[in-house]
C-alpha cells in the first residue's frame, strides 16, 4: 500500500516540473490545470493521513493514563507534543499548497 500511494505521489508531483512543448502549447492546454489537480490532492491526502496519525496517537496515550494514571502528566505532555507536531506537518502541506496554487495563472 505505500509503495503504491508513493509511486501515485511521484507520478502527480513529476508532472508539474514538465515543461510545456509547443505542441502543449498549440492545444490550448497547460500545466496549471495539473497544479490544480495536485494541490488538491496533496492537501487532502496530508489532513486524511495527520487526522489517522492524531488519532492514533490520542488512542494509545489513552490507553496508557488508563494503564498507569501515575504517569498521566508526562504522558500528556508527550500526548501534546506529538499532536502539535503532526499538525505543523498538515499546516507545512497547507502552506506549499498555498504557494503552488499562486503559481496558476488564470
Amino acid at each position: 500500500m505505500r509503495y503504491l500511494f508513493s509511486l501515485a505521489l511521484l507520478l502527480v508531483g513529476s508532472s508539474l516540473f514538465a515543461s510545456e512543448g509547443p505542441a502543449v502549447a498549440a492545444a490550448g492546454t497547460s500545466v496549471y490545470g495539473w497544479i490544480a489537480i495536485a494541490a488538491g490532492l496533496g492537501i487532502a491526502i496530508a489532513s486524511a493521513v495527520g487526522a489517522i496519525a492524531q488519532s492514533r496517537v490520542v488512542h494509545r496515550a489513552s490507553e496508557a493514563i488508563a494503564r498507569n494514571p501515575g504517569t498521566a502528566p508526562h504522558i500528556r505532555f508527550g500526548l501534546i507534543l506529538g499532536l502539535v507536531l503532526i499538525e505543523s506537518l498538515v499546516i507545512y502541506t497547507l502552506l506549499i499548497e498555498i504557494l503552488l496554487v499562486g503559481k496558476i495563472k488564470l
